[in-house]
């Protein structure tokens, strides 16, 4: 059964490689748009299912996520982008933590695939809603990714501080997109939730922000997804021991600004130099 399912994910995943190659020929048009991100779904979803059965040998282990990166990440290549770490050191360190990132797109979780072997012990907040879309769900589940209901608070609340238990004693890093939603606006980063820097002042751990240069190679509106290059920047730890819970808006503020300074900075960089007639996401 399982020889079936793999050969069949084998195939589906060679017929979408023949496809990105084809469609990145093609002028942008909505229908290549929603082409590409069916294809990373479909992919996505199919590696899942044949890693299901592996993820039952130690189910809610975060070593079956790092397993799973190393495997996702190729989907990478369909696409041509690359996915460059900067200061890595910072995230391969051994030790309890938060990590605060900015969310642009589902594309996210690429550059976490790409990153993942270096952060070693890590998992990931993601909404609860995605727990119910299978296969990725389940295997998410078994992968030790943390789910929270965004509705109720209170039950957000005490999931994220059961977690902060295996922070502390597992030194695992736990990596939040606090703008709580895909922000697509490229100029600026959405407000940040104080979640994160509650639980990183709680549990008395740094905070690490790691910044992704902006995706001028994607446009929604326009139905453009490109070719592109992409920093992962991360930054110096933030220390919070010391600091109580009064302290929370003011790291919050301080975080979202030491980023946002460096996504700018990030944009000059990625997009200079870029081929006459190239159709990007613009700035400001």
């Amino acid at each position: 059964m399982w020889e079936e399912i793999f050969l069949l994910s084998f195939m589906c995943l060679l017929t979408a490689i023949l496809f990105s190659k084809f469609f990145f020929h093609i002028q942008p048009n909505e229908i290549k748009f929603h082409l590409f991100f069916f294809i990373y779904y479909l992919s996505c979803s199919l590696v899942c299912l044949v890693l299901l059965p592996f993820f039952l040998l130690r189910p809610k282990s975060v070593y079956n996520a790092k397993f799973g990166a190393a495997i996702m990440k190729h989907i990478t290549k369909l696409y041509g982008l690359k996915w460059e770490l900067r200061r890595g050191e910072i995230l391969a360190e051994e030790r309890g933590a938060i990590v605060v990132s900015n969310h642009q797109s589902s594309l996210d979780a690429l550059g976490l695939y790409n990153i993942w072997e270096l952060a070693d012990k890590l998992t990931v907040v993601v909404k609860k809603e995605l727990l119910y879309i299978m296969p990725f769900g389940l295997a998410a589940y078994l992968a030790g990714i943390i789910f929270i209901d965004r509705r109720n608070s209170k039950h957000a609340y005490d999931q994220l501080k059961i977690t902060t238990d295996v922070m502390v004693k597992e030194k695992t890093k736990i990596w939040l997109f606090p703008e709580g939603t895909r922000n697509k606006d490229c100029t600026s980063f959405l407000p940040f939730k104080k979640g994160a820097f509650h639980m990183a002042i709680a549990a008395q751990v740094p905070v690490i922000p790691v910044v992704f240069s902006p995706y001028y190679f994607l446009n929604n509106e326009k139905g453009i997804l490109n070719k592109g290059h992409v920093v992962i920047q991360c930054l110096n730890p933030i220390p919070t021991k010391g600091l109580t819970l009064n302290d929370v808006e003011k790291l919050t503020n301080q975080v979202r600004e030491k980023m946002l300074a460096v996504y700018k900075d990030l944009y000059k960089e990625v997009t200079t130099n870029m081929p006459s007639g190239y159709s990007h996401t613009k700035m400001g």
